[in-house]
C-alpha cells in the first residue's frame, strides 16, 4: 500500500470510527451520567477524524505533527471515557469490544506516527 492508499484508508478507517461512536452515544440510557459521558465521548471520538483529516491538509511538517499530537489525545479520551461506561456498567464490555478495539488500534496506528516525525528531521514552525 502507498502513501496515498494509506492516507485514504486511515481517512475512511477513522470516519467509520466516527459514526461508531455516534451510533454508541444514540444508543446510550437517557440518564444523566450516560448523556455526561456519551456527550465527553461524542466530542473525542468525532475528533479523532476531524483532526486526522486536518493532518492530512497540513501545510508544514509541525502543523501535521500537532494534529497527529491531537489525534493521539482524542483517542486516548475516547479509550478512557468507553473504559468508564464500561466500568460503571452502563454498557457491557462485550458490547464495547469492539470498538475498544479499534480504538485501540488507532491510538496506536497515530501514537507510531508522531514517534517516527519526531524521531525524523527536526519539526520548523
Amino acid at each position: 500500500m502507498n502513501k496515498v492508499e494509506l492516507t485514504e484508508a486511515l481517512l475512511n478507517r477513522t470516519k467509520l470510527f466516527a459514526l461508531r461512536v455516534i451510533k454508541l452515544f444514540q444508543s446510550l440510557p437517557k440518564s444523566g451520567e450516560s448523556q455526561v459521558i456519551g456527550k465527553q465521548i461524542l466530542k473525542c471520538g468525532t475528533s479523532v477524524a476531524a483532526n486526522y483529516r486536518a493532518a492530512c491538509r497540513a501545510r508544514s511538517k509541525a502543523e501535521f505533527f500537532s494534529k497527529i499530537s491531537i489525534v493521539v489525545e482524542e483517542a486516548d479520551e475516547t479509550l478512557f471515557w468507553i473504559e468508564l461506561l464500561i466500568e460503571s456498567k452502563i454498557v457491557s464490555a462485550e458490547k464495547l469490544a469492539l470498538l475498544s478495539k479499534e480504538t485501540t488500534e488507532l491510538l496506536s496506528i497515530f501514537s507510531t506516527v508522531r514517534k517516527t516525525i519526531r524521531k525524523s528531521k527536526p519539526i520548523n514552525p
